[in-house]
């Protein structure tokens, strides 16, 4: 009887998520599963250590965090039945907290409801089919320069927390003290985390991060924390604070911050979708099927991630490590899900994660973003002068926000002067108007 109910188990799993057509197995999903949870599984630390600056409660953003990633992996693996996970994600965690809540003086309270209303409008964006419209009218170098920048932005703030990169009257910034125990710990973890992603772990960035963590504890910089599993915390300091502030978003400045979120978030998803597929061999003719499922499940976890209490939850370019290791299914999503649920009961390590811990995760993570530099055609300077400034005003301002603005409002202007004014998109014009906007009156 048990067998009984055993076949007819994995003949339901087997036609739901269509593992025979697709050629792959309930292990190997399994396997799938396992490694995409690894390799994106740092994002449980580093993301209530970022958002903890802006004075949220850290452990329930963790809880917040775990939630969101499981919760909205298992739509994308149910529904969308895709092998892609998702979790509140790096950049825009950053410019949640450094750039709207600490530079801009916006409360958190407001900036999450800016991040609901973001996702509900990439969710009207997917359904109506908006989509293609504002994809096609982006340049591709500026979708390139703002995932290289992103990329910077994080090194960055991962350098200024590691002490690497300090403050300087005389030159802005400099080099910190090397010899400062928690200097010698964070540049420890970068060199341990880049050892094993050369070695080829998929999961390098959790284990460096892990490993960084232990040495900190056998050391001394850093207390061991009073055990390993717990219960849950509460995540009531930040549930439906998102809701509750939706009156609060009514301002020219959240109208940027909201559009921002939208801007980086969607070409994100996009270019993580069509990467993910054309890895694990999805694409029809170029086109991934089902692709507005796919785009609405991100954009339901970004509402839910809100609602919950974390910034942007979105698709994760690690999932492509589950695909090389034989994921092809939303099984997969499913089996990663159920690791972030688990996670949630893990809390009381967050007591050894300090930001010389994490910084090592930001500094290769922006390591990995900034390869996108090398799509950008540097020898077209139409397209290298807005994809430079995207890049470096990113960092330099400590705004992501910025970035994007400098690159649209110099691609329509240098595309005019090199005679090319009918290859720009009138979108891109219009964008043009509304960063000029934003620099004058702004700014």
């Amino acid at each position: 009887m048990g067998r009984s109910r055993t076949a007819r188990a994995h003949r339901a799993t087997d036609e739901y998520f269509g593992l025979s057509a697709e050629g792959t197995t309930v292990r190997a999903e399994f396997v799938g599963g396992t490694t995409t949870f690894l390799a994106m599984a740092y994002i449980l630390f580093v993301n209530p250590q970022i958002l903890g600056t802006t004075g949220m409660d850290v452990n329930a953003v963790f809880v917040a965090t775990a939630l969101a990633a499981a919760l909205d992996s298992l739509v994308m693996g149910l529904w969308a039945r895709y092998p892609i996970a998702l979790a509140p994600g790096m950049g825009l965690n950053a410019f949640f907290a450094f750039t709207v809540v600490l530079v801009m003086g916006i409360p958190w309270q407001t900036a999450l409801a800016g991040t609901l209303v973001s996702g509900v409008l990439f969710f009207i964006l997917a359904v109506t089919g908006i989509r293609g419209v504002l994809v096609n009218a982006i340049p591709l170098h500026l979708k390139f320069a703002t995932g290289a920048g992103i990329g910077l932005f994080i090194a960055f703030i991962g350098l200024k927390n590691a002490g690497i990169v300090v403050a300087s009257e005389a030159t802005l910034v400099g080099l910190g003290d090397i010899s400062r125990p928690g200097t010698l710990l964070a540049i420890f973890g970068v060199l341990v985390t880049a050892a094993f992603l050369i070695r080829g772990y998929k999961g390098g960035v959790f284990y460096g991060l892990l490993l960084t963590a232990t040495a900190g504890v056998v050391t001394g910089l850093t207390a061991a924390p009073d055990g390993v599993v717990s219960s849950v915390p509460s995540i009531g300091p930040t549930f439906g604070q998102a809701i509750g502030s939706l009156d609060q978003i009514w301002t020219t400045e959240m109208i940027i911050v909201i559009l921002t979120m939208l801007f980086v978030d969607f070409f994100d998803t996009s270019g993580t979708l069509i990467a993910v597929a054309n890895q694990a061999g999805f694409l029809e003719n170029g086109k991934l099927p089902r692709a507005n499922k796919a785009l609405m499940a991100d954009s339901v976890a970004t509402m839910g991630g809100a609602v919950l209490g974390t910034s942007t939850t979105t698709s994760y370019i690690e999932s492509s490590s589950g695909v090389s290791a034989g994921a092809r299914t939303g099984l997969a999503s499913v089996v990663t899900a159920g690791y972030f649920l688990l996670a949630i009961f893990f809390s009381p390590l967050l007591a050894v994660i300090t930001p010389e811990v994490t910084a090592p995760a930001l500094i290769i993570v922006g390591v990995l973003m900034a390869q996108a530099l090398g799509d950008i055609e540097w020898g077209k300077l139409e397209y290298a002068i807005p994809a430079f400034m995207t890049v470096v005003a990113m960092p330099l301002t400590y705004s992501i926000a910025n970035g994007i603005a400098f690159g649209l409002f110099l691609y329509p202007i240098v595309m005019v002067l090199k005679g090319r004014w009918r290859d720009v998109h009138p979108i891109t014009y219009l964008l043009f108007l509304a960063v000029t906007g934003y620099f004058i009156w702004l700014i």
